[in-house]
């Protein structure tokens, strides 16, 4: 990028121009267009954080890319749709249920389709803080359903609140799956509604092993609520082709890391 900007530039201005250079090369970096527009790269990331906060970008490590199109569907609606990639990693990840264990798992569209994959035969007790998921849980005859109560967000169709964190807390289970709402390396795990933290850490707090199931676009986006580090993952189940990060590094802080074929 070359310098063609002035510093003093109204930062609305330079704001409307950040998103024409991500619209043009589908990524920004921070320092690249510190240099672009002569500033500081403080300035450029508050500059991002504006953008992300309007829900114009979706904020990555060192810069943003495109935030992902609305598609004007409510919850309900979306995780009525078949996902043909969301079913293949669910599929995977519900290899790892064993009859016996006791398992967790997150609410999320993701983690809504694990419980539709499981073995019909299967075994288990399961604890969600989804409502959806323990209706769907609840047509398999050997599964007992635990439903943590709480507030129920609208936007997540989860439950949240003190209730929801000790019923959590009083349980020790084997597995959980936990739903994505962003990962990063560097970062960890992040949120984009600050109730869900609590529960989440809740829910990593109570498994002895936790596998994270995520479409690649998840991969190196950051939230704005930090959850926990990614060191707390056991398993990442993740597409073949990653469009963003790089899945070396999570495989270097000693995550397994399983990738769909398809």
């Amino acid at each position: 990028m070359q310098d063609q900007h002035s510093a003093t530039e109204l930062p609305s201005v330079r704001r409307q121009k950040i998103l024409l250079i991500l619209e043009r090369d589908g990524k920004v970096m921070a320092s690249e267009l510190s240099q672009h527009f002569a500033v500081s790269e403080d300035t450029i990331r508050r500059d991002l954080s504006e953008l992300h906060s309007a829900g114009l970008v979706q904020r990555v490590h060192g810069g943003a890319l495109p935030r992902p199109k609305d598609t004007g569907k409510d919850f309900l609606t979306r995780v009525g749709e078949t996902d043909e990639v969301k079913v293949h990693l669910a599929q995977l990840a519900a290899r790892h249920v064993r009859d016996g264990q006791i398992v967790m798992f997150d609410s999320g569209s993701t983690t809504l389709q694990i419980a539709r994959s499981l073995p019909s035969t299967i075994s288990i007790t399961a604890i969600t803080t989804s409502p959806l998921t323990a209706i769907t849980l609840a047509e398999y005859p050997g599964i007992k359903v635990i439903l943590a109560g709480g507030q129920l967000n609208l936007a997540t169709m989860s439950v949240s609140g003190h209730e929801t964190v000790r019923l959590l807390q009083g349980i020790k289970a084997d597995v959980l799956f936990t739903g994505v709402c962003a990962i990063h390396p560097e970062v960890g795990i992040s949120s984009l509604h600050f109730d869900e933290v609590p529960v989440k850490q809740a829910l990593f707090d109570s498994a002895s092993q936790v596998i994270a199931v995520t479409t690649a676009d998840k991969l190196g986006a950051v939230e704005p609520y930090i959850v926990v580090p990614c060191s707390r993952l056991h398993t990442l189940i993740t597409e073949r082709h990653v469009a963003s990060g790089d899945i070396d590094d999570y495989r270097k802080l000693g995550i397994e890391v399983v990738q769909a074929h398809a």
